[in-house]
Formats: structure tokens, sequence, C-alpha cells
């Protein structure tokens, strides 16, 4: 068993939360609000993202901010950065924990393949759209959740988003692995800004996206729960990257059970990295 790892007081500190509302999420801005942060509570639902900031303010954490989003559609997540920029000049953590598994193959208003337009491009616009703000909030930290999963992921340039062939785990594989080589490139880029920025595997944990993909009972029934660890267990290491002064000067890794990892010889891939970066930067109208 990991010891605990102590943890910064978060008072005044303005923390962004994307899939905020159930698992992982849920569990990582309640852990925050803990803390003292102040939440940004980036979800689909206002009354989803309430009762959040309800279980959060219990908790001792300050009043939570809602923004409302849709990761799947562009606008809107142009329309969540714009709003939360407006609102918080100044941001400390980024933690972008979205995402989907879906059975069969769907398509976004934008015309991509929904897996890779939640699971990634979500993850690269909205942190490019509230860079400018976490630098001023400097030293700040951004957290992408990815996964083991991504060990048996392949970039594949020419489909990206799988036209000719479907298979959800395939496909979540690929976009765990784009989380990594978007950290990695990321961590690059802002060398001496003060911003740091790593990933993690939460392990397997019984959430909402899990139960559904396997057609098994919602969280709290008990066929789920053999398949993985609770939500909270599962946002340890996101809170850990968040708040631990331990990692205050680390960017660019990859952590499982709240412990530096080595992930797969592909994620670091420099090459493969830049030119993801390039595709994503024109996929999102960032180029």
């Amino acid at each position: 068993m990991v010891a605990e790892k102590p943890l910064s007081d978060l008072t005044g500190r303005v923390c962004v939360v994307t899939g905020a509302t159930r698992g992982i999420g849920r569990a990582t801005a309640v852990g925050l609000g803990r803390l003292g942060a102040t939440l940004v509570l980036v979800c689909r639902k206002v009354e989803d993202g309430a009762a959040v900031a309800d279980e959060a303010s219990g908790a001792g954490a300050p009043p939570a901010h809602i923004v409302l989003a849709d990761l799947a559609l562009q606008a809107s997540i142009r329309a969540a950065g714009a709003e939360i920029v407006s609102r918080y000049p100044r941001l400390h953590v980024l933690v972008n924990n979205a995402g989907v598994i879906l059975r069969s193959r769907q398509t976004t208003v934008d015309g991509f393949e929904m897996q890779f337009a939640v699971n990634h491009l979500a993850y690269f616009l909205l942190t490019n759209l509230l860079l400018d703000s976490l630098k001023e909030g400097a030293p700040s930290r951004i957290v992408n959740v990815s996964s083991g999963a991504h060990q048996g992921g392949r970039i594949d340039f020419d489909a990206l988003q799988s036209e000719r062939h479907y298979d959800p785990i395939r496909v979540y594989s690929m976009t765990k692995l784009a989380n990594l080589h978007f950290t990695y490139q990321l961590a690059r880029r802002l060398e001496g800004t003060g911003v740091t920025v790593n990933a993690l595997h939460p392990g397997v944990v019984s959430t909402r996206l899990l139960a559904s993909y396997l057609d098994l009972p919602l969280i709290g029934g008990a066929i789920a729960h053999a398949f993985g660890a609770n939500p909270k267990e599962g946002a340890e290491t996101s809170i850990y990257l968040a708040a631990s002064p331990e990692v205050s000067n680390i960017t660019g890794g990859y952590f499982v059970s709240r412990q530096p990892s080595r992930s797969s010889p592909a994620s670091h891939d420099e090459a493969t990295s830049r030119r993801l970066w390039k595709a994503s930067a024109e996929m999102t109208g960032l180029a």
C-alpha cells in the first residue's frame, strides 16, 4: 500500500475540472474542494454541476462556479473557455478528466469520431484556450487523465477518425495514447513558464463509463464493483498531481498510484507527438 502523501492547502487557488459530475471527475472535484480550492466545474447539465458544488461546499470548499459545455462540440468548448478566462484571468489547476467509450462509431457535429473528439481534441482545445490564464496564475498545473489502456494504442495518421474499421477498445487506447503525446509535447512547449503538465492512469475504476460499456449495473452494483476500485480511489492520483508539493517541479511525467511510471515506448516518439500536435491544431482551428 502506498503511503499517504502530504497535500497543499489550495485556498485561493482556482481549479478547473472537466467531467466533474460523475465518477473520477466528481471525486477529484470534491477532493480539491476539501483542500480549499475554488472550483470551476465544467459539465453538461446545470443540475448535475449544482449537486457536485453542494457536495464540495459541504466538504469545506468555497462556492463553485459551474460552466456548461458539451466537450464533443468545439463551439461549446470555445464558449466555455471564454467564460472561464473572463471570470478567472488567473488559473492554477486544470484537470482534463472527461472521457467516453462508445460501442459503435458516432461522429460529432464538427465531423470527428466521438471518442477522438472528447478524449483527445477536447483536452487539446480547452487547454490551449486556458493557457494564458494558467501562465498568469503560475506556478500552475495541468493534469491529464490518461489510462493504462494506452499501452495497446497506436497513432495511425491515416485513420484518426476510424472510418474504415471501428473497434471501441482500439480507438479508446489510441485516444489515451494521444493524451500522453499531448502531455509530453505540451511539457516541452511550457518549459520555463511555471506551468507543469503531467498525465496519469487512475486504475480500473467502477464508473458509469465502465459500467455502461460493459453493460453492467450502475455504480454501486455488486457486479460493477467487481470490475474496479471506487471513484474516490481512482481520483487519488489526480488530486495528488494537482496538490502535492512533491510534484511541484515535475513536468512531462506519467503517474500510476501516485508514483512516477514509464509509459509505453510509443508514447515517447517525439516525431509522432509533434505530428499529432500539428494535426490537432488544424482540427481545432488553432493552427
